[in-house]
């Protein structure tokens, strides 16, 4: 996170800015408050200066499920750290969420990654060695209270389409 470079799309940055300064500031509160919490800020956590809605690399460590980056859906570059005593432990910790946007699983047994998003992550997309992004080759959309149906491929084609018969009888 530290290596990931902010600035303007157009020079082909890490991060751009956020779409509003309301929402970097949503997501900079988030990150407050959750510190006043007891989250450790490693890396970021800080309004940047300047033009643009910018908003660092940011990592949390000691996060616990009370605090709002657990809970709440945080669009941005930030990582909330949460340790987990086992396998099963992480997957119930990753499932705890009103939300199921997209989850994302980094291991070195990739047949392992793909069994668990598959059959034990709820979340509308899952990845393995990868972050969570649209594509336009895949649906894409979450579940639980992160959205219903799908936008992308020919699953999100259907959604926005109304099908609309017309019969005369001759």
């Amino acid at each position: 996170m530290k290596s990931k470079t902010m600035g303007d799309p157009i020079d082909d940055p890490d991060l751009g800015p956020q779409a509003r300064d309301d929402l970097r500031r949503k997501l900079h509160d988030q990150v407050i408050q959750s510190a006043k919490k007891g989250a450790a800020i490693r890396l970021g956590g800080t309004m940047p200066q300047g033009e643009g809605f910018y908003y660092p690399p940011t990592v949390l460590t000691e996060v616990t499920r009370d605090m709002p980056v657990f809970r709440e859906e945080t669009f941005g570059p930030v990582a909330a750290v949460i340790k987990a005593e086992s396998e099963d432990a992480a997957i119930e910790i990753a499932n705890d969420t009103a939300y199921g946007l997209g989850a994302a699983i980094f291991t070195r047994d990739v047949e392992k990654g793909e069994r668990i998003a598959r059959d034990k992550l709820y979340a509308g997309s899952c990845f393995v060695n990868d972050f969570v992004k649209s594509d336009p080759r895949l649906p894409f959309g979450g579940i639980k209270q992160s959205g219903y149906g799908r936008e992308l491929h020919i699953y999100g084609a259907r959604e926005f389409t109304n099908i609309k018969s017309v019969c005369a009888d001759r």
